[in-house]
């Protein structure tokens, strides 16, 4: 019998990709997601997908399942939220500031879906780029912030949202476009584009040059993702971007992305709350509404790490 917990399943693996990443995402072991699989199939007697296929291939009748999920799913949480009201909890305030110049890609249509949903909720944001906004999350100034560095305080619980690599752009005719990965040492050459945050919330500062005790030869900010394009597409410098901002401009070839590191530079977006807000229904329909967005439209996001 078809249930909603397979149209979640197999959702789920077409915006992840992976069984893998699939099962990361509805907190499954690999093996018990491919065993719902195999059961759904046995019973509707039709493979769904192509194993071992990268994207992910479905079949005729996966595809099917999938337009019934698309159609579905979004009336199923449209009735938690009506059911989430009636139950109480509609009022309430969320005001949130987010540490991450790149984040209003997702965060953005996350919001406007949210204050549809919840047009109850006293919604505000704000910028954490001029104020240390997680000492205001635990004073009570704010209810949520978007951060990539957790500091441990009293009473705040911080939420995974996903995983994303950090990637180094540089001008397509820049000799480190050739390399296979970037070493730390490659950098001490270089003009090294930033935002203008304090280096110690910039990860290619506090987990990549200093570990290494290498300083770029010099720093230049900018305000912009698309200003320190400009400048690393005309030979003025190289910039870190998570993958999702940089994929726009490196998929049409403005610039040329390259990994940092070996194994790569990997970082996870969490959001910080007050744990006696966790189980406001507004903010876990925030949380749910926030990854689904993000996974739907952000390039080479995965399930958190840990």
């Amino acid at each position: 019998m078809l249930e909603i917990r397979h149209l979640k399943t197999l959702h789920a693996l077409r915006e992840s990709d992976s069984l893998v990443e699939a099962a990361e995402r509805l907190h499954l072991t690999q093996s018990a997601l491919s065993h719902q699989f195999k059961e759904l199939e046995s019973q509707l007697g039709l493979p769904l997908f192509v194993r071992k296929t990268k994207p992910v291939r479905f079949t005729s009748a996966g595809l099917r399942l999938l337009q019934l999920a698309d159609s579905l799913l979004p009336q199923l949480r449209s009735a938690e939220r009506d059911l989430a009201r009636l139950s109480g909890g509609t009022a309430g305030r969320l005001h949130m500031a987010i540490e991450c110049h790149s984040c209003f890609q997702w965060l953005m249509p996350t919001i406007d879906q949210f204050r549809d949903a919840w047009p109850e909720v006293e919604l505000d944001l704000a910028s954490g780029f001029s104020f240390a906004p997680l000492p205001a999350l635990a004073r009570g100034d704010l209810d949520l912030v978007v951060t990539s560095d957790p500091v441990e305080l009293p009473g705040i619980t911080y939420v995974p949202l996903f995983t994303y690599e950090a990637l180094l752009a540089v001008a397509n005719q820049h000799p480190l476009a050739g390399k296979a990965y970037i070493v730390a040492e490659d950098l001490a050459r270089e003009t090294l584009i930033t935002y203008p945050v304090e280096r110690d919330r910039l990860d290619i500062f506090t987990r990549f040059l200093e570990p290494a005790d290498v300083e770029p030869a010099q720093i230049r900010t900018a305000e912009m993702t698309m200003m320190m394009m400009q400048l690393v597409a005309s030979g003025r410098g190289v910039c870190c971007l998570p993958n999702w901002a940089l994929h726009e401009y490196s998929s049409r070839g403005y610039v040329t992305a390259k990994r940092l590191g070996e194994k790569s530079l990997y970082a996870t977006l969490y959001a910080g709350i007050r744990t006696d807000m966790l189980d406001a229904p507004f903010m876990r329909d925030f949380l749910l509404t926030a990854k689904d967005t993000s996974f739907a439209t952000l390039e080479g996001v995965s399930a958190a790490r840990g």
